[in-house]
């Protein structure tokens, strides 16, 4: 992994959207900065087509009334450890990460002073947030899906993971969820990792988690909640590559907008949706 997680939790707030039309969460953004002046980092290492991605979302966020949104630049031209960037980063209030290919945010970040000021700044500042969508809210956690479509995600080796960024440990967050019937890969992904908790994100719905303890759901559509703490019969380990995966017990959440997920001990909280 890239940091070792402090003992404290984290201060800042992270916002995690599964993809689609991200008007809903940028508008949200904007809510959350303190001033419509703060500086806001548009990083699109994600995408191949960075410049254009760049400047579609600082427009989006300028016409939202953050005059401080600027596009961050990191690529093979841009390297995320240049003293502009790191000095852009350190005074950043807002750093949002975009969609493309997760992989390309940690082959540039990975191992990086960027990366681990991103970390610190994080955990020591209440007025931090991080946000990311698609691709950049896979990212967030200890871990990442990087590979699994389909039925073939059922069988080992059909299913692949790595390290993310490290600033949600044992935590996987997959995105896409429903409308790419993704929730076999993240079962796959559980039983590879049994300690972490599974977070499916629907397209035009996310999470705002807030200290590292409390994750509220936003958005039009589900959050699949996938918990493996009382996952037996895993038999990852003792069948061959191309075998079908098994394990018993894995628990699991539908939520909706308004209501709220203790991350420590997988609490529903919050509103029923029965009530409204």
């Amino acid at each position: 992994m890239p940091h070792q997680t402090p003992a404290a939790p984290p201060l800042g707030t992270l916002v995690a959207l599964g993809g689609g039309d991200d008007d809903a969460m940028l508008a949200l953004l904007c809510d959350l900065l303190p001033s419509p002046a703060t500086a806001v980092e548009i990083v699109t290492v994600a995408s191949r087509d960075d410049t254009r991605s760049g400047r579609a979302y600082e427009r989006a966020l300028r016409e939202l009334g953050c005059t401080g949104a600027r596009h961050l630049r990191i690529s093979e031209q841009h390297p995320a450890d240049a003293p502009d960037t790191l000095r852009r980063l350190r005074h950043a209030g807002l750093v949002f990460f975009s969609g493309g290919d997760q992989e390309r945010i940690t082959d540039f970040l990975h191992h990086t002073e960027f990366a681990r000021v991103l970390h610190e700044r994080y955990y020591h500042d209440a007025t931090f947030i991080i946000a990311g969508t698609s691709a950049g809210a896979a990212v967030l956690p200890e871990y990442m899906i990087v590979d699994g479509h389909g039925w073939r995600a059922l069988r080992k080796g059909g299913m692949q993971t790595s390290a993310g960024l490290g600033l949600l440990p044992q935590l996987l967050i997959d995105q896409h969820f429903v409308e790419r019937g993704r929730f076999g890969r993240l079962a796959h992904a559980l039983l590879a990792h049994p300690m972490c908790l599974g977070l499916g994100l629907a397209e035009e719905t996310g999470l705002i988690i807030r200290g590292g303890t409390e994750a509220e759901v936003f958005g039009d559509g589900v959050v699949m909640v996938v918990d493996g703490r009382q996952l037996h019969g895993n038999n990852l380990g003792r069948i061959g590559r191309g075998e079908p995966v098994s394990g018993q017990d894995l628990r699991v959440h539908l939520l909706v907008a308004g209501q709220r997920l203790q991350l420590q001990n997988r609490r529903v909280i919050g509103e029923d949706p029965d009530t409204r």
